[in-house]
């Protein structure tokens, strides 16, 4: 399926290499005021960084094709489109043959048998979230009608880790530099970790840690549409990443209960915790305090390094060397996916829970 939500429903649609790729968004509330050029703004966000990122250059102008005029939402599904133009399809027919290591080729073409559209990834590509981050943007206003904010940055590149305790402004902050990191001589670091993959052949992961704060306590649909699961379920549809985490989160089966709970104390006559190992959360409902998880992201899988494969036609083992224009760590470009992604979930949260009418 590529649909996701109850009350707020986005369906993506397009390919790598096709004409587009878009979204269309259903539900969102008549008459909210939509800044189009916000929209433009945070895929603007999304493009690759010289250097850092792939040669691959796209305009990504968004189009509306429905659902807003004279700059409100009129009730109707929005439908936003971005056309593809900087395209080259002609390395990727091999791969049905011999399929990419880390890819979808081979899964891919399992389930959807010869007729998989495999050029540039196909509907598997990263370039499908473009469209999720046009329709978060608007996801992004509703919230912040609201007082919610919602902010990523880069936590991790290889090696390097942002070890300080991060909040929701810093992690705005991290829009100065290509990065995405909250701290510039962070962000010294990590681009020279990245660019040493880059320079090896070779790529490298990292991790997007996202805060949202202001949200109200008693979100989440208990017991199989918690907070924690909703936020799961968008978070692994995007490509690369491996692994998610709240609060604390793996680093609580190191601790014991004594330091891991989050004691309650009263702030401005309101229920808080004095920390948030929790990340926000607690029986899969939110507690107040700002809502805090990580998203873990696998090195690009595409690299220049020779790596072995199989032809899968002959069986026989091969090398494959992939060209092409890949980024040498996608991790930076993610920043503003998961920001969108976690605004989708938590708008439709908003709705289903009565805070969105």
């Amino acid at each position: 399926m590529n649909t996701i939500g109850s009350e707020l429903r986005l369906t993506l649609f397009g390919a790598s290499h096709g004409p587009c790729v878009g979204a269309v968004l259903d539900g969102v509330p008549p008459g909210m005021i939509i800044d189009t050029n916000r929209i433009q703004n945070e895929v603007d966000l999304r493009k690759p960084s010289a250097g850092i990122g792939t040669p691959r250059v796209e305009e990504d102008r968004v189009e509306v094709l429905s659902g807003i005029l004279d700059g409100r939402s009129t009730g109707a599904p929005i439908t936003l489109m971005v056309m593809n133009h900087d395209t080259d399809s002609s390395k990727y027919e091999r791969f049905k043959q011999v399929p990419r290591p880390g890819h979808a080729d081979l899964t891919a073409r399992s389930k959807y048998s010869e007729c998989v559209d495999l050029r540039g990834g196909g509907q598997f590509s990263g370039r499908m979230t473009v469209a999720l981050v046009a329709a978060g943007s608007i996801a992004k206003m509703l919230l912040e009608e609201r007082g919610v904010r919602v902010a990523a940055f880069l936590r991790q590149v290889g090696p390097v880790r942002d070890t300080e305790e991060r909040d929701v402004t810093e992690a705005i902050l991290s829009r100065s530099n290509e990065v995405r990191a909250a701290a510039a001589d962070v962000a010294e670091r990590m681009k020279a970790e990245i660019l040493q993959a880059k320079e090896d052949g070779d790529s490298v992961g990292g991790v997007v840690e996202c805060i949202i704060d202001g949200l109200p306590m008693g979100l989440g649909e208990p017991f199989f549409d918690t907070v924690e699961g909703e936020l799961a379920k968008m978070m692994f549809a995007v490509p690369g990443v491996k692994g998610i985490e709240f609060g604390a989160g793996f680093a609580a089966a190191g601790m014991r209960g004594s330091r891991h709970n989050d004691p309650f104390v009263l702030v401005d006559g309101k229920v808080r915790t004095s920390k948030n190992d929790a990340g926000g959360i607690l029986g899969g409902i939110t507690n107040g305090m700002p809502l805090v998880f990580r998203a873990a992201i696998k090195p690009t899988a595409s690299i220049a390094k020779g790596q072995r494969s199989l032809d899968v036609i002959s069986g026989k083992q091969t090398e494959l060397k992939i060209e092409g224009r890949h980024d040498p760590c996608i991790a930076p470009r993610a920043v503003p996916v998961v920001e969108a992604g976690a605004a989708l979930v938590l708008a439709d949260l908003s709705m289903r829970g009565g805070v969105v009418d």
